[in-house]
């Protein structure tokens, strides 16, 4: 069995779990989430925490049972607190603003970049160079600050782009004459 998955899932005061066959809904102060269950994996719930199982000794079920108890603490973990991750624009004339349901971004292209901000996240720019994407799905907040980086990923030479606070940028030497 995965040890992952031995590990029970405990649920804190202020957020609801409710199991009814195979869907497992979330709801909390930040959120509500559901997931469905693969078939090889067996979910009890008894108020206070989430038990996830294998259904049988098969390697794919103790796989599944592992990533299913990750899937589940992070459903439970953004409902009740939620996800968030720091961009940071990085050159001269780069910035950044929200209007209304859109992200502008302006990254030395001739046009603007617009990015439809999608339902269960929100965008704050506390600064023009700054992006803070917030929501309680954690793939769904991964998945938004990814395309916001890709418009303009940072360049090796000079570091101009996009890019999250804490990633380090290996930089290149310039071209020697």
């Amino acid at each position: 069995m995965s040890r992952v998955a031995k590990v029970p899932v405990t649920i804190p005061a202020g957020v609801e779990v409710k199991l009814s066959g195979a869907l497992l809904s979330v709801k909390g102060p930040k959120g509500k989430l559901e997931f469905t269950i693969h078939p090889q994996v067996k979910v009890a719930h008894d108020g206070t925490q989430v038990t996830v199982g294998a259904q049988s000794n098969a390697p794919t079920a103790s796989a599944l049972s592992g990533t299913t108890r990750a899937l589940i603490s992070n459903m439970v973990l953004g409902a009740y607190k939620g996800f968030e991750k720091k961009l940071n624009i990085i050159g001269v004339g780069y910035r950044a603003a929200v209007a209304g349901k859109n992200l502008n971004l302006t990254l030395g292209y001739s046009h603007a970049v617009v990015y439809p901000i999608p339902e269960g996240i929100t965008i704050e720019c506390p600064d023009q160079t700054n992006i803070v994407v917030r929501g309680a799905d954690k793939q769904k907040v991964g998945q938004v600050a990814a395309e916001i980086r890709s418009y303009r990923g940072p360049e090796p030479y000079k570091g101009k782009g996009v890019r999250y606070t804490d990633e380090h940028v290996a930089r290149k030497e310039a071209k020697k004459k």
